[in-house]
């Protein structure tokens, strides 16, 4: 069976999943023309404009989702690193969170991240009156974690149920959020920076095989474009032959070895204290040597902080700069 980290992994898989099919009919729409844009796809090349970002107190997000507050909130506590993400990219700390995105050297650092209290309860059961204490404003979580939280905060605070399934997605709830804080120029900028960076991998398309796997052991899953933002990104910059196969569904290594993969991102996810490297432990497979990737070196271990959970454009940015240059 699974361990932990893989079975919180797939779980969030699911969730992806879920909010993919109660869209049914419907696509994610490009934050500029209004048009449908698939996840999924490599698509039309990306647009590098931006729309100008007008300050509101009320919004929909693209989920149908309406948040209205009575002033722009200063006290957000985060319990989604989407959120984190985004309020870095606005100038904005969190009153709290439960992320640990905020420590790597592009966000905070861990010095400046190590001053922002910590929600007790961890991603999966964060403690309500943990989150009451720091009187925020405003809660930001993923809609099928901490949905179950709404009730018992309403009253006391506003909560935003995030469900991103793409980098249009992410996009749009930085938009959001900086109408709602008022901070419309660095939404706009931080929009425009990734869209640049994103136009820019797409220009140095690669003809490379890509793939990211994950987990805490041999039980390892793959990131699918269909369930993974930053994997949604990876068809439009390399070659990326990944299908979801469902929630119980994966790739064996036979598998992976018969595509000749030329370039592989490993994220190690741990729950407590860290017991190495997830591609140190495949190695112990004798078919892990075989793969391309493997044999020329170009296994890279990277920040799962980042490449899994953090989902917003300075993450998404992060991702796309380590994945260009390796794809090199």
């Amino acid at each position: 069976m699974p361990r932990t980290a893989l079975r919180v992994r797939r779980w969030a898989a699911i969730a992806v999943l879920g909010g993919l099919l109660a869209g049914c009919g419907t696509e994610n729409a490009d934050p500029d023309t209004g048009k449908p844009a698939a996840a999924a796809g490599a698509g039309a090349r990306t647009s590098t404009e931006v729309r100008p970002i007008e300050a509101a107190t009320r919004i929909t997000d693209a989920k149908g989702v309406q948040v209205s507050l009575p002033k722009p909130p200063e006290k957000v506590v985060c319990l989604v690193a989407l959120c984190d993400d985004i309020l870095v990219e606005l100038g904005m700390t969190p009153a709290a969170t439960n992320s640990q995105v905020l420590a790597h050297p592009e966000f905070l650092g861990k010095e400046k991240a190590a001053e922002i209290p910590v929600v007790p309860g961890g991603f999966l059961s964060p403690e309500v009156e943990a989150v009451l204490a720091h009187q925020p404003d405003l809660v930001i979580g993923l809609e099928d974690t901490h949905g179950k939280l709404a009730p018992a905060l309403k009253g006391a605070t506003t909560f935003w149920p995030l469900q991103p399934a793409s980098w249009q997605d992410s996009v749009g709830y930085l938009r959001d959020l900086a109408a709602l804080t008022g901070r419309t120029a660095e939404g706009e900028k931080a929009e425009k920076t990734f869209r640049t960076r994103l136009a820019d991998a797409e220009q140095q398309k690669s003809d490379k095989t890509a793939l990211i796997i994950y987990g805490s052991d041999e039980n390892f899953g793959v990131a699918t474009p269909e369930t993974d933002v930053a994997a949604g990104l990876f068809p439009k910059i390399s070659h990326y032959p990944w299908k979801s196969r469902g929630v119980d569904g994966s790739y064996s290594l036979e598998e992976i070895l018969a595509r000749n993969v030329d370039v592989l991102f490993v994220e190690t996810l741990s729950f407590g204290a860290p017991d190495g490297k997830l591609s140190d432990k495949l190695a112990k497979n004798p078919l892990w040597s075989r793969i391309p990737a493997v044999k020329n070196g170009k296994v890279i271990e990277v920040d799962s902080e980042v490449w899994a959970k953090g989902r917003g454009t300075r993450s998404l940015g992060l991702v796309l700069d380590e994945a260009t240059a390796a794809l090199r």
